[in-house]
């Protein structure tokens, strides 16, 4: 018996504090102005995408008290974003990435429940934690999180929330025609909390939203973000945007769930990807690598190696070659806590390896970066790139993906127009909605 085509999902990433837009291109826009937004919003919803994913930093990256020359230099309040973009879309998905580490239940929950209602639910949260005290700095409390006690907040705020969610329902509410108005049975909304992280109790004010709870995203990598994602999330990010590597990481998720009492299709995964597309795949090859060095400046360069070398490097000529020294072991990291020094746990063998690859293709320190750190996920011609998407989807490395275009607002469009067609024509990707809520567009 032939296994049916699955259906893939799409999803549109507006950067948040990143180097993968480049700057340097007249095309790019504002992450300020709501316009760019809104633009973003409506290509994405043209091209029938499950939802726009609104990344976001509690803190501009930098080193040394300098701002990364190529990040972005501000952004505003996700919810304002996300509840302004409710008013000009219809169908399309609305998740926002918020902090569980330095916020609270209570405010989140009744945010979310509220986004749910003006957009007619579909309202995501991806719900991510912050280990380092480079952030910290920025809230009342300072200070960090060890991972365990990050992770173990991350689920008791998750299932607060959800408890908060679920204090209303639906015979809680009814109408005083005479009086003209709406009024709460007793005891609605009522509850109260108690565990190691929180200890809360009252009245939720927000009724219960169309999604009832708004879909639940989770991008940890790590061993513990992928037991919170099996435990609690609807789909998990992934940066797995290979096939060999994105089989290993979907298996191993899809594995988790069953201890949970869920179903394999219960969670999604969704690999973020970029893309770079030409007329040809020769034409996209030579675009990418011009994107590729636009990324990265000589000082995003000297950043970069300082992550893991652990000393300012601030002397070193980007276009010549590593330093002799080796790197500084130990947890005081000049990046103070960023996400790069956690995938360079072992600085020392990070070193080594790089020093043989420099020499092995005569790699400066830029052009070393370059090779490490840029990510393109599809690089060619339309159709060689929506075959790379339906491939990788049959083959169980994933069940869609979140593009992120190089230039905002207008780089996602040349792919609405010219990839999604492709994939609809191939059965595999919808032609129209059939459902108006986010939970209904991924199937959950």
């Amino acid at each position: 018996m032939t296994k049916p085509r699955k259906q893939i999902h799409l999803a549109a990433h507006f950067p948040g504090v990143n180097n993968t837009t480049v700057w340097s291109d007249p095309a790019a826009g504002s992450h300020i102005e709501f316009d760019s937004f809104r633009r973003f919003a409506r290509t994405a919803e043209r091209a029938k995408f499950d939802f726009l994913f609104l990344a976001e930093g509690l803190r501009l990256r930098e080193q040394n008290g300098h701002i990364y020359d190529l990040d972005v230099m501000g952004r505003p309040d996700t919810f304002a974003v996300l509840a302004a973009l409710s008013g000009v879309t219809e169908r399309l998905g609305l998740a926002g990435t918020i902090n569980s580490t330095f916020n609270e239940p209570y405010e989140v929950a009744r945010q979310f429940a509220t986004l749910d209602h003006l957009s007619g639910g579909r309202a995501a949260w991806n719900v991510v934690t912050s280990w380092d005290a480079f952030t910290g700095e920025n809230f009342r409390r300072g200070g960090f999180l060890a991972e365990a006690d990050r992770y173990s907040r991350a689920e008791r705020f998750l299932r607060t929330a959800w408890l908060l969610f679920d204090s209303w329902h639906g015979d809680e509410i009814v109408a005083d025609k005479e009086a003209g108005r709406f009024l709460a049975a007793p005891g609605a909304g009522a509850f109260s909390h108690r565990d190691e992280h929180f200890d809360i109790s009252g009245h939720f004010t927000v009724p219960r939203s169309p999604q009832g709870r708004p879909v639940i995203f989770q991008a940890g990598d790590s061993d513990e973000g992928r037991e919170f994602a099996a435990a609690t999330a609807d789909a998990i990010f992934s940066r797995h945007g290979t096939l060999e590597a994105g089989r290993k990481f979907y298996a191993d998720v899809k594995g988790r769930l069953a201890k949970y009492g869920r179903e394999p299709d219960q969670l999604k995964v969704l690999p973020a990807a970029t893309f770079v597309l030409g007329d040809t795949d020769s034409d996209a090859r030579e675009q990418a690598a011009l994107v590729r060095r636009q990324q990265v400046s000589g000082q995003t360069a000297i950043k970069l190696l300082e992550q893991v070398w652990n000393r300012d490097l601030g002397e070193y000529d980007p276009d010549g070659p590593l330093p002799e020294v080796d790197p500084l072991v130990g947890e005081h990291t000049i990046a103070r806590g960023r996400a790069s020094v956690r995938m360079h746990r072992d600085p020392l063998a990070t070193a080594r390896e790089w020093r043989a690859l420099a020499e092995a293709k005569n790699l400066s320190i830029r052009d070393l970066m370059i090779e490490v750190s840029s990510r393109q996920t599809f690089v060619g011609s339309a159709e060689t790139v929506a075959r790379s998407i339906d491939e990788l989807t049959q083959q169980d490395a994933a069940d869609g993906f979140i593009l992120v275009p190089h230039i905002t607002p207008g780089g996602l469009d040349v792919f609405a127009e010219t990839v999604v067609p492709i994939l609809q024509d191939w059965g595999v990707f919808r032609t129209e909605y059939s459902g108006s809520t986010l939970r209904s567009h991924l199937g959950l």
